[in-house]
């Protein structure tokens, strides 16, 4: 199919060659936000070199091929009629990749096995204008996003049609699950920003399904965490956990009995057989040097 480039000036060495489409989709042309978006990934304001990093919705594959030039290892998706002009681009730019980059086949909503585990980054440029595409964009998002995972989304933002109520509609879908910063204009590369181009720094809320273990002092009606949750600490004053099961050391824990008998335990506070999955709120005090020997735990079940 007849196509015609784009070509997207680096700041060393030679300019990336990108190969659009005449005719076809949305994904075959390098959209604004794409180039935003490649030039901010070049000021260094996140490391990239040996980081495992995926594009959704590459198009043509523009932004993850310079995350490529820049050390990533990179896996740029999107459907299957857009692999061979990702290939395409690949194939032209590889010379100047100093990580890796290959093209997979990702359709949003669908099963995400095959991209574990959770990459470094998730990079997304102007991925955010069909209503449609919308639950089945955050479900993988979810799917994808590890508790460490960084989120880039730049998005031109649109004031005709139905726009604004799609962008609206998807940021307030988003922070169900996520945390939102924008990144200010003037972070962006000197030349390649625009007021009506955002990019959003995501991640996951730092909440639910803990790898820790959350200790209780005998005889006191106060939460605290053991030297494992330090560093969880110091991120959330609150954690709600969503798995666990009461794991009795004592013989009597009754100090427990107003967060938990009436789900866990039976007569005299013993942890009964049939402990069930629980769901509150843990408030973190600050780890004081140790809490002495705990006399029940909370885990994630095995």
């Amino acid at each position: 199919m007849a196509g015609f480039v784009r070509e997207l000036e680096r700041r060393a060495g030679p300019a990336l060659r990108l190969e659009q489409r005449a005719a076809g989709g949305v994904g075959c042309v390098v959209w604004d936000a794409a180039l935003v978006l490649a030039k901010f990934l070049e000021t260094g304001a996140c490391p990239l070199a040996r980081r495992h990093v995926l594009e959704l919705g590459a198009g043509t594959g523009a932004v993850g091929i310079m995350a490529a030039t820049l050390g990533a290892n990179v896996t740029v998706t999107d459907l299957e009629e857009l692999q061979e002009l990702l290939l395409v681009n690949i194939e032209n730019n590889k010379h100047l990749v100093t990580g890796s980059v290959r093209a997979k086949v990702l359709k949003w909503g669908e099963d995400v096995t095959a991209f574990q585990p959770p990459p470094d980054y998730i990079l997304m440029a102007d991925c955010i204008y069909y209503e449609e595409s919308l639950e089945p964009l955050l479900k993988t998002l979810k799917d994808l996003t590890g508790p460490d995972t960084c989120v880039l989304c730049c998005y031109e933002q649109r004031t005709m049609g139905k726009n604004p109520e799609i962008e609206r509609k998807y940021f307030e879908l988003l922070q169900r699950d996520f945390e939102l910063e924008r990144i200010p204009l003037d972070r962006h590369d000197e030349e390649y920003r625009s007021a009506d181009i955002h990019i959003v720094n995501i991640h996951r809320k730092r909440t639910g399904h803990l790898p820790l273990q959350w200790f209780m002092a005998p005889a006191q009606n106060s939460q605290r965490c053991s030297s494992l949750g330090t560093a969880f600490q110091r991120r959330s004053s609150s954690v709600t956990v969503k798995l666990g099961i009461l794991q009795s050391h004592s013989p009597d824990p009754c100090c427990t009995k107003e967060l938990l008998c009436s789900q866990t335990c039976c007569s005299r506070c013993q942890p009964s057989s049939s402990a069930v999955p629980l769901s509150f709120t843990l408030l973190l005090l600050p780890c004081t040097g140790g809490v002495g020997s705990p006399n029940w735990s909370l885990e994630a079940p095995k």
